[in-house]
């Protein structure tokens, strides 16, 4: 509630005058994103809003003044919107992202900007060495890892293709993209073993100073360094946390991976970034480490991996397959916090990850920091060479693993109750030791046969009322079909439908579905279930219908949806989901067979970020009132 910026209450459209606060390229969307100060035209009030700056707009017409940067005054007309809650239920929560960033809108810049100011003394020096590290980069790879590159080199995504980041998701490497652990990992580590190696070199300091000590103190320079170097973001300072903690216990004698080095970095998040906890990105990464932790912690793998007389041979081919038990074991952690999230996982992540994780840890990241250190001297060539070659090599691996059959699962969204399920046999299984830890293994069954057990929703129902999804369960089909009652261009509203309902595919536009009855007011259709069907009735226009007939077509339908308010005069046999209800859920998914109803409400909480109904729900929240002129007996 201290740190919490309350967003703005309605659109607003117009011109604006504010100062730039930040300046993130996204060259591969043809824009840059802006973070700007400016006022409420209307109450004054100081507001800090994200925008995205197009390279052109609709017309063809240029919108990039080169020299919009941090600092500068600018002139720019834009529609800034309230921060987005979720799409529907389970969906990602911007409203809540922004709450904890400080935005109170985000928007699109529509006209040409006017530079009033530019940046008082030019750019701030952290932010003219990115960029100028970022156009070097560039410069060194060929253009397809050239996206990828940058991104390691400076934390800037924006150079990556929507094909290539859609491929890394699909099988399993998104987080290679992201700034974290295994990437200041190898910074760090790189720096320690040159310079215990290179200090060494000098007797007369090695016999005088404890080595390892002096390196963890360089190491843990340059992750810092790098940390900044990368715009410091949670994720990244949160392993930075981590990296320094390991470097302490490597400096002092102590073991350098243990439960309690983790729980310290978990504590110092907390205390800076509480809300952290409730995102997939905390939750992933400890989940990781913990698992790691845990299984290299355990007495059949510390025997496994014990010193013994054997061939180099053979020790190799111990060390790869305690490396693809890792892989597999980390890949189980994640994976239901994956569907949790985001709906989906990837089955190959496993496989993909024994290839690329290595690539990056040894050959990328240290390639990377050598070529721009041997840049010094231009002999960087090589170098670069290898890492492009590199690069691609893992973004070939994405695209093949992404394209197989059964690449990606995707499952309806998963409750709170089969999350818990796992959250619990998995903390059972990382924290207790002796054979009363495999214990855990019976909640994860648990919430495995709850996931398994899980059906699509009948009926996906956007906020705004909008954007409807109706599961079509035809007899004699192999999977349940997506119809949408708007053919939207958008890929977040189709994906969002998508990962929501578990399913994959082609969605079929509603009104040119065979069993539907469509006019430009309204879409009806009905859905078979098991016991009986149900008639769902769709507005599609905001026209005025007369209110005689409106009651009339609500009389028939058992399930009424619109985006406008309805009159009380509209009441169906089940219940309606008009504007005013959305207005208070927010989006909903509907499970008829079951009578279940989930809703976007219920995951806000008393928060400021969240301004409808506050506590659960039901079918009988959705039963509209009975106008007094009709009788009891309807």
């Amino acid at each position: 509630m201290m740190v919490g910026t309350p967003p703005i209450e309605r659109p607003l459209y117009g011109a604006f005058s504010g100062r730039v606060l930040a300046v993130e390229p996204q060259s591969a969307q043809s824009r840059r994103r802006l973070v700007v100060a400016t006022r409420d035209p209307a109450s004054g009030r100081a507001l800090k809003i994200r925008l995205n700056l197009p390279d052109e707009l609709s017309d063809g017409e240029s919108v990039r003044p080169a020299e919009i940067g941090e600092g500068s005054l600018i002139q720019f007309e834009a529609r800034i919107m309230p921060p987005a809650a979720p799409l529907l239920p389970g969906g990602y929560n911007f409203a809540r992202t922004a709450w904890f960033a400080g935005l109170a809108g985000s928007g699109t810049i529509l006209k040409p900007v006017t530079v009033l100011e530019p940046a008082a003394g030019g750019e701030a020096p952290l932010a003219r060495i990115r960029r100028g590290l970022a156009g070097h980069v560039r410069e060194q790879v060929d253009e397809q890892a050239a996206g990828i590159a940058v991104a390691l080199v400076t934390g800037d995504r924006g150079g990556i293709t929507a094909d290539d980041a859609q491929a890394m998701r699909d099988s399993g490497l998104a987080h290679l993209l992201a700034i974290s652990g295994l990437h200041v990992t190898a910074v760090i580590g790189l720096i320690y073993v040159l310079s215990v190696r290179a200090l060494a070199l000098w007797p007369a300091l090695a016999l005088r100073v404890r080595l390892p000590m002096l390196a963890s103190g360089l190491a843990a320079l340059g992750g810092i360094g790098y940390t900044l170097l990368t715009g410091a973001q949670v994720p990244t300072v949160r392993s930075c946390i981590a990296a320094l903690l390991v470097l302490g216990a490597l400096a002092l004698g102590r073991e350098a991976l243990s439960l309690r080095i983790l729980a310290v970095a978990a504590f110092a998040v907390m205390l800076l970034w509480p809300e952290a906890v409730v995102g997939p990105s905390f939750q992933m990464s400890f989940a990781a480490v913990l698992a790691i932790v845990a299984l290299s912690s355990c007495a059949p793998v510390r025997n496994f991996l014990g010193p013994r007389e054997e061939s180099p041979w053979m020790r190799g081919v111990r060390w790869f397959g305690m490396l693809m038990l890792t892989g597999l074991v980390i890949e189980l952690a994640l994976m239901p916090i994956a569907l949790f999230h985001f709906h989906k996982a990837g089955l190959y992540g496993s496989l993909a990850n024994l290839v690329a994780i290595p690539l990056t840890t040894f050959v990328i990241m240290p390639g990377v920091v050598l070529a721009l250190a041997a840049d010094v001297v231009s002999l960087g060539g090589p170098l670069w060479g290898l890492v492009g070659w590199t690069i691609n090599a893992v973004l070939g691996l994405a695209h093949w693993v992404s394209a197989q059959p059964g690449a990606v699962t995707l499952v309806p969204g998963m409750g709170e109750a089969a999350f818990s399920l796992f959250l619990v046999g998995g903390f059972w299984l990382a924290l207790l030791v002796g054979k009363v830890r495999l214990l855990g293994v019976v909640p994860c069954l648990v919430g495995f046969l709850v996931l398994y057990n899980q059906s699509p929703p009948d009926l996906l129902i956007a906020g705004d009322g909008r954007n409807v999804g109706v599961v079509e369960r035809t007899a004699g089909r192999d999977a349940p079909r997506l119809l949408l009652l708007r053919n939207t261009r958008s890929d977040y509203v189709r994906d969002n439908f998508q990962e929501n309902a578990g399913l994959r595919g082609e969605t079929i536009y509603l009104p040119d579905h065979p069993g539907a009855r469509c006019n430009a007011d309204f879409c009806s259709i009905t859905l078979q279930m098991q016991a009986r069907a149900a008639n769902v009735l769709l507005s599609r226009s905001r026209d005025i219908v007369p209110e005689r007939e409106l009651a009339a077509a609500c009389d028939r339908a058992d399930i009424v949806i619109s985006d406008r308010w309805l009159p009380r005069a509209c009441r169906p046999r089940w219940f309606k989901a008009d504007r005013g209800t959305l207005s208070q859920t927010g989006g909903l998914s509907v499970d008829l067979s079951r009578g279940v109803v989930r809703n976007v409400a219920q995951g806000q909480g008393m928060h400021g970020w969240w301004h409808g109904r506050k506590g659960e729900m039901s079918l009988q929240d959705l039963i509209p009132p009975m106008p007094s002129s009709m009788s009891s007996d309807r």
